[in-house]
């Protein structure tokens, strides 16, 4: 969405999947602007606010996720949005571009921020990012963060840290203004982007059991604790691989996954969906930033003993340049096993992660890692990857 608003991508149809017209070619009806108001698990059937009925036998959760909305004075403000969906995209873009936007201000800091001030730059438009936290996308190591911070000021966004939206009002020389206590910020346009919780409101009503996360507890089959009620997407939980518990981590891969696992089981193909490790990435101007597994804190949450280093280097061989990189890697004390990844770079930082995640996957360890065999060419990395040299420099501390 963001690349869309900020006019990488010009075209919406080009983020529309599927259309409805499509669908209905395949046998499937598609209902649009039809609001579900309750269901009756006892007689099987949907109820729509507009009283209509419709049965079933086997229902599918795919509530996806709400934003999260601060409680501050001035939210019903015109220009204030939040960004979940293709139709809020467009609302964003429509009003960018009829009241020539100049500056933006965005309240938060994580994926969707960043992202944003991105693709809002590419468009001619300046943002100024207000988070409560000292340094942006805050998973990812202080000094990873950090190269993201210099990276937002080498393209002139503004980022106010450590400190607190406290109400939004009409601006003096723009439309709005974001009043902080670290003062006063104003911009044409006021982005929430504070994360997403999943929406399981529906699921509450029909008495599903909700995982510790808040989202619908499903099994590797994706079924709910009701035996003809299956969930998928970010409105559910998914299991993972390396903490052992069942989370949520709202993603379009992981909903596409879970989407075709409940399918294949509804239509009597068996297929389980067997977890995740969280992968996730995400682009910053000239900069790849990836993350994998767990980090220090969440491995210590669930009981390891983590030990972890910083690794720097270059994603290609040094007699062709330099291309900085940095890579964390986080791991259990006690038996070597990798537990988690961070990279940030201007290349190779995402690659590097898929590579670590696959590793993840087949549970390795250290010293297994330390010698993977990669894909070698001074293009693309050293004949010592900084993956070999950062397993075997956090395997030599242990």
């Amino acid at each position: 969405m963001p690349y869309y608003i900020g006019d990488v991508i010009q075209e919406q149809s080009k983020l529309i999947a599927r259309t409805p017209e499509k669908f209905r070619e395949g046998g499937i009806e598609v209902q649009l602007q039809a609001h579900v108001s309750g269901i009756n698990p006892a007689k099987g059937i949907v109820e729509l606010q507009d009283n209509r009925q419709i049965p079933y036998d086997i229902l599918v959760m795919a509530t996806g996720t709400s934003a999260i909305v601060p409680d501050m004075p001035g939210l019903d403000l015109s220009g204030v949005f939040s960004l979940r969906n293709l139709e809020d995209a467009i609302h964003i873009k429509t009003w960018l571009k009829e009241k020539r936007a100049k500056h933006v201000v965005i309240i938060g800091g994580g994926f969707i921020g960043l992202e944003m001030s991105e693709a809002l730059s590419a468009s001619g438009i300046t943002t100024t990012i207000i988070h409560k936290d000292p340094l942006p996308a805050n998973r990812w190591d202080t000094a990873l963060s950090s190269m993201m911070l210099e990276e937002l000021h080498a393209h002139g966004v503004e980022f106010i840290a450590n400190a607190a939206a406290l109400a939004i009002e009409k601006g003096k020389n723009a439309l709005l203004c974001v009043r902080t206590d670290k003062g006063d910020y104003e911009g044409d346009l006021v982005l929430l982007a504070i994360g997403v919780r999943p929406d399981a409101r529906l699921a509450h009503s029909l008495g599903l059991k909700i995982g510790p996360s808040g989202a619908i507890a499903v099994n590797f089959s994706q079924q709910t604790s009701l035996e003809n009620v299956y969930a998928a997407g970010d409105c559910c939980e998914s299991f993972h691989r390396i903490s052992r518990r069942w989370v949520n981590i709202p993603l379009g891969d992981i909903a596409n996954k879970q989407g075709r696992v409940a399918g294949r089981n509804i239509g009597g193909q068996p297929l389980t969906f067997d977890g995740i490790v969280g992968a996730q990435s995400f682009r910053l101007f000239n900069l790849e930033c990836a993350a994998t597994g767990l980090s220090e804190k969440e491995a210590l949450a669930v009981g390891y003993t983590p030990a972890s280093n910083i690794t720097w280097g270059s994603a290609m061989a040094p007699a062709l340049g330099l291309r900085k990189i940095g890579l964390k890697l986080i791991a259990d004390q006690s038996s070597g096993k990798l537990l988690g990844a961070q990279a940030v770079g201007v290349a190779g930082a995402v690659g590097r992660i898929n590579a670590l995640s696959v590793a993840l996957w087949a549970g390795m360890d250290l010293d297994q890692i330390g010698y993977l065999d990669l894909a070698y060419a001074p293009p693309f990395s050293p004949a010592w990857d900084i993956i070999h040299n950062a397993a075997q420099a956090l395997g030599r501390s242990l």
